[in-house]
């Protein structure tokens, strides 16, 4: 070689040339959770397709035989909801269930509002917030039987303070136009501390600044309410209205205590006509298609209700 030949610098077999930066260790890969998520969630999982998913397809079986509990059933297709079409009694359940849900809720609803916003407002009394929730602790057979005694046209204790007052005696549990606005009233009275609370819980999110700027500029209480508190409380307010409708439409517990669907069908609601249907004649099939027609009914309600107050938005963020 030639003194002017540039000799090339050797290299070792597997390492790299001198002066670049060592190639970087493989990442370690990060613990994959997913089969511990999977055992905590397996016995939710087993709970809900247990009691809910089996039950739910094995309705929906039902409603296309003629099952009556004493006989194996046999497929009939769709002549049970051919049937429902007809049937007058139906109809009359679902239109006393739809008036007592709209009764039930419009009150229910509006004095939530004004418990939860006087107590936002003057006074977040810990004991209040308990006594609130007292009456939805007790169970709704003794809430039932507990206004069954007080409104009895007799014997009960409403009866008679009105008697005293000279207002006479009303059968508030045994008059057709009297009946469904007390069963309302009954629900309501268990219910509205629960709800209440919950419309709480969402005032207490929304920033306390706003309130003071709204002050600041001379507005009152009410204008406050209606342009700060309302739309800002618009997702909670959907949760309990979606969560007020499904229970409304599902009330059965404080009709069989007390009325039993009477008087004359004035407090049939649905539910307590798929129970007759059911476990009164045996009809088990045609139970089992009104349920499934009422769960379709709740769905769409709840879609409708869901899109109209932008659940999912909140003028927060």
């Amino acid at each position: 070689m030639g003194a002017n030949t540039a000799v090339a610098r050797p290299r070792g077999p597997a390492g790299p040339a001198s002066g670049e930066a060592p190639a970087p260790g493989r990442a370690r890969r990060a613990p994959d959770d997913r089969k511990a998520a999977w055992l905590f969630l397996a016995p939710a999982l087993l709970g809900f397709a247990l009691f809910y998913a089996y039950p739910t397809v094995r309705g929906v079986y039902y409603s296309l035989t003629d099952y009556n509990l004493l006989a194996a059933p046999n497929f009939t297709g769709a002549e049970n909801y051919q049937q429902l079409v007809t049937d007058d009694q139906f109809w009359n359940a679902l239109k006393v269930t739809g008036y007592y849900v709209v009764v039930n809720i419009g009150s229910q609803t509006l004095l939530a509002l004004l418990l939860a916003a006087l107590m936002h407002r003057l006074t977040r009394s810990v004991v209040l917030r308990a006594m609130l929730l007292v009456p939805w602790l007790v169970p709704n057979v003794t809430v039932g039987l507990l206004w069954m005694w007080l409104l009895d046209t007799n014997l009960g204790f409403v009866n008679h303070i009105l008697n005293t007052l000279g207002l006479g005696t009303t059968g508030f549990l045994s008059s057709p136009d009297w009946a469904m606005p007390s069963i309302a009233a009954v629900n309501a009275w268990a219910y509205t501390g629960y709800t209440a609370l919950l419309l709480y819980a969402g005032m207490v999110q929304i920033p306390q600044y706003l309130y003071e700027s709204a002050s600041l500029d001379g507005a009152g209480e009410i204008r406050m309410f209606t342009r700060i508190t309302l739309p800002l409380l618009r997702p909670v307010l959907a949760l309990v209205l979606v969560v007020s409708l499904i229970g409304s439409f599902q009330i059965f517990d404080t009709i069989a205590v007390t009325t039993q669907g009477g008087p004359v069908g004035a407090t049939r609601v649905i539910y307590f006509y798929i129970y007759e249907q059911a476990f009164t004649y045996f009809h088990m099939g045609y139970a089992s298609a009104v349920a499934v027609v009422l769960a379709l009914i709740l769905g769409v309600l709840t879609a409708v209700q869901m899109r109209l107050l932008r659940a999912s938005r909140s003028d927060l963020a």
